[in-house]
């Protein structure tokens, strides 16, 4: 029998989110006291609980959920989302935790003196976290977006995402229905009809002891009889469950992660060897490479806290890299904007010549073009514009009419004394006047020519003096630093990042001790 395993980056799965939600339960009456987003892709609320030491919710956008209360450096300067969630959430207290059915979305709801708001993170598509009022109005999203059927935008009403089905409501009859209504097989019917994902319906399937791949509407009475069976059994385990299980790539690593119960340190090393993890045990997964764990939210921790635990370094070092990249951006850049002037300077100077030859050709052909405006404004006077709009076709000088602006599209005699080049003639004004017109517009475009090459002369001087201070400083063996714009608070002292990613930080003194312990390491 095939079996499925998840991708550890993958997005969390209802079932993921429920467990989630139970275990977030356990923390209602908390209170909430700082916001931080130390990436664009997380935030963190710090929660502080009477007499215990403070725990964040970390929300990983679009992927993960989950408690931690491992130390992460924050950024000094809180972005304008943390410091919208400062000025609203700080000191509420978390009074409601819900699933929206058996969707991918948590409401987390708090209240304080000024009445209650609601914390929604979405943990689909891209996912995202909301903040919205008492009446459900969106205060402000981490980000703003528009779908078919909502709209995810500041002073809008949220609007939760169309229901899925949920599988823990389903009784045997609904369960055919849906066996019975699909085309696929029972590993896709299970993992997207029935919204319970190709894991536990992978786990589903395997406990009822049928097949993956069997056609789902072939299943017989008994089969599907032991498929709900089973489904209620598992969803009973999500329900009642108080723990979760982690599965290891082999012994060895499962035996590494027993002995460093005591060893944080040794205990994240050993992590990189999990193989999956889930809130009930899953019965295609190996029994002896499996191990028991306090909570679906430890299990996310010894997952993914490493990594999430240094966002806010990851986004530094993304800044430094990205500032690497900005000499070479830059070279580009003065590169393209040459190539955009030169484009615009030729089209100016053809447009400029091509307008001044249609002012010549008006002049040469007065006669034609006075004829041509007095016979037009003739016919007008005794009819109206309308009139000489529906015989257009029948005139072969006149190519169309613009009653609004009270010009006509003409056409002046070629070599031959047939109707060639066009031009846009002003019926109120003379031959004179109209060609003036296009020789003002012929002056504006060689006027715009002339500024487009006073740019692209700055532009290739600039480009020079960078290209000169480039080989100037590759000859003298200086590498150019990109420079930052601030600097972290522990480099004013003795610092370092071990491989795992923690941060030590020691003071140069016994004074500088005293210092970091007083100002860094007291509770939040």
């Amino acid at each position: 029998m095939p079996s499925y395993t998840r991708d550890m980056r993958a997005q969390s799965s209802s079932f993921d989110v429920a467990r989630i939600v139970d275990e977030l339960r356990g923390m209602i009456g908390v209170r909430a006291r700082k916001a931080y987003q130390p990436h664009y892709e997380q935030v963190v609320l710090r929660l502080n609980q009477k007499g215990k030491p403070s725990t964040d919710l970390v929300i990983v956008r679009g992927k993960r959920i989950y408690l931690s209360q491992r130390d992460r450096p924050m950024p000094t300067n809180p972005s304008p989302f943390a410091m919208k969630l400062r000025k609203h959430l700080s000191n509420s207290r978390l009074i409601e935790v819900n699933q929206l059915g058996f969707d991918r979305v948590i409401s987390l709801t708090f209240e304080h003196g000024r009445g209650r708001l609601k914390l929604i993170i979405e943990l689909f598509r891209d996912g995202n976290v909301l903040l919205l009022d008492d009446k459900d109005v969106i205060i402000q999203p981490l980000t703003h977006a528009k779908y078919a059927s909502r709209s995810l935008k500041s002073g809008e009403n949220y609007t939760p995402p169309p229901a899925t089905v949920d599988p823990r409501n389903l009784n045997q009859a609904e369960l055919d229905e849906l066996l019975d209504s699909s085309d696929h097989s029972l590993i896709r019917t299970l993992a997207a009809r029935v919204n319970l994902g190709r894991i536990y319906g992978n786990a589903i399937a395997t406990s009822a002891g049928i097949e993956l791949d069997e056609p789902a509407n072939s299943l017989d009475e008994e089969q599907r009889k032991d498929l709900g069976g089973s489904m209620k059994k598992l969803l009973a385990e999500l329900a009642n469950g108080d723990c979760s299980y982690l599965w290891f790539t082999d012994i060895k690593s499962l035996d590494a992660w027993k002995e460093a119960a005591d060893n944080p340190m040794a205990r994240d090393s050993a992590s990189v060897e999990i193989e999956e993890f889930s809130p009930i045990a899953l019965p295609f997964m190996n029994t002896e490479l499996m191990v028991e764990i306090d909570s679906l939210s430890g299990a996310y921790d010894a997952i993914f806290g490493t990594h999430d635990a240094i966002a806010y370094i990851r986004r530094e070092e993304e800044k430094l890299a990205a500032a690497g990249e900005d000499e070479e951006e830059q070279r580009a850049k003065l590169n393209r904007r040459a190539e955009q002037q030169k484009s615009a300077i030729t089209r100016f100077e053809s447009q400029a010549v091509l307008t001044q030859e249609l002012a010549k050709s008006i002049q040469d052909n007065w006669t034609h073009v006075d004829n041509l405006l007095s016979q037009v404004n003739s016919f007008i006077e005794a009819d109206s514009w309308q009139a000489l709009e529906s015989k257009t076709g029948e005139i072969v000088w006149i190519d169309r009419v613009e009653p609004a602006k009270r010009t006509i599209l003409a056409r002046l005699p070629d070599e031959d004394n047939e109707p060639g080049a066009s031009v846009t003639l002003h019926i109120e004004k003379s031959v004179h006047q109209n060609a003036q017109q296009y020789f003002e517009q012929a002056r504006t475009l060689k006027d715009k020519a002339k500024g487009a090459r006073t740019a692209l002369e700055r532009t290739e001087n600039a480009a020079a003096k960078e290209e000169a201070r480039r080989k100037k400083d590759a000859a003298a063996g200086k590498v150019r630093i990109a420079k930052r714009s601030k600097r972290f608070w522990f480099e004013k002292h003795r610092w370092g990042i071990l491989s795992d990613g923690r941060l030590v930080v020691g003071g140069r003194d016994a004074k500088g001790n005293d210092t970091i312990v007083r100002k860094y390491l007291k509770s939040t």
